[in-house]
């Protein structure tokens, strides 16, 4: 009697799915899928609608949603990086606030603090904690993590929300909407494609569009952004934040190297490795993988990670493998900033002001 085939994993159907989403022609199973996607819209658009009827009018401060009309990560993380530094050169004094998706507990409001546990604040925001030194609180309710934060800093002046697109309850003067190279995908809305929400036909006055990417991936209209990897630091000096230590990534050529990412879109890491001349096995992973247990082979030299990957990883929890944390720089674009500063308020005219 033969043994039955063993059945497929859930995360199999995903990544078939998922594969099926980001062909730029929409597939004939996608396509079945299509009434399910028009009610997704439908449902969709009805919670937007309740939300903002739910919404309060102002928070006080100027506001900046950073977020994805698409699933998965798109470069979100490192354009909230670029903002508050950004910010921070015209005057301002920035706070975040996020949902710290994949925490163990995500109703609670928590601050995150520089040693906080990523399974407790999620991995993006304890990265953008760490290189910005920003003050942070993530919650699902993003208004109140707002108020905890103002309470707890009130020197800070203006709050970018890191993700919160679709959290319609959250005021807010500016939305950034981020693409990497996929772009939309089939167009489509889940679950017969990667899209939450329809690409409007026209940006809405307070929305900006960037591209995480080399060039724009959709119709709608928006700016590049540059960016780099920066150099490699071991993962003993990337925690005791001595930066100014990164080696260049030329020092890595010529020997054997495992490239480990938990993205989004993982590929887009090993690309820039292999731009930068090194040769690599790549490890792709689930996006916010938790590196519980390692994912790489005993024995394994030299890995490179992310800092998204990083904050997972304490330097006594990773047996003889030498990990590399490989830093990315993120430029904003000037037609970014200027469009970004014109739909700012004047920081003289932000009536909240206070020193600690």
């Amino acid at each position: 009697m033969s043994t039955p085939p063993p059945a497929r994993s859930t995360a199999s159907w995903a990544t078939a799915l998922q594969a099926q989403w980001w062909r730029p022609k929409v597939s004939l199973a996608m396509r079945l899928l299509q009434p399910l996607a028009a009610l997704y819209a439908a449902l969709a658009a009805c919670h937007r609608w309740w939300q903002r009827r739910q919404a309060a009018p102002t928070l006080g401060r100027p506001v900046i949603v950073v977020g994805n009309l698409v699933v998965g990560g798109a470069g979100k993380t490192p354009t909230v990086i670029a903002l508050i530094d950004w910010l921070r050169q015209q005057g301002w004094q920035p706070g975040v606030v996020s949902r710290g998706y994949g925490r163990t507990d995500d109703q609670a409001l928590v601050e995150v603090h520089a040693d906080s546990p990523a399974a407790q604040v999620g991995d993006e925001p304890l990265l953008i904690r760490r290189r910005t030194g920003a003050p942070m609180v993530v919650g699902r309710d993003r208004v109140a993590a707002a108020g905890m934060l103002w309470a707890r800093h009130p020197e800070v002046d203006i709050l970018v929300s890191d993700d919160g697109l679709q959290h319609h309850r959250l005021p807010r003067d500016v939305e950034v909407v981020v693409f990497d190279g996929r772009g939309a995908g089939n167009g489509l809305t889940l679950p017969a494609g990667p899209l939450r929400q329809g690409l409007p036909h026209t940006l809405p006055p307070q929305m900006l569009v960037l591209y995480n990417a080399v060039q724009p991936s959709t119709p709608l209209p928006g700016t590049v952004a540059q960016r780099r990897l920066t150099g490699a630091l071991p993962l003993a000096d990337w925690w005791r934040g001595h930066a100014a230590q990164a080696q260049p990534l030329s020092a890595l050529q010529g020997r054997p190297l495992l490239a480990a990412a938990g993205m989004g879109e993982p590929e887009r890491f090993f690309g820039m490795l292999e731009q930068a001349g090194l040769t690599i096995d790549r490890l792709p992973l689930p996006d916010h993988a938790s590196f519980t247990p390692l994912p790489w082979p005993a024995g394994t030299g030299d890995v490179l990670v992310t800092e998204k990957d990083a904050v997972k990883l304490r330097p006594d929890q990773v047996g003889k493998a030498r990990v590399w944390v490989v830093a990315l720089d993120f430029a904003l674009p000037p037609e970014f900033t200027e469009a970004l500063r014109q739909r700012l308020p004047p920081r003289a005219a932000v009536p909240f002001k206070t020193t600690r």
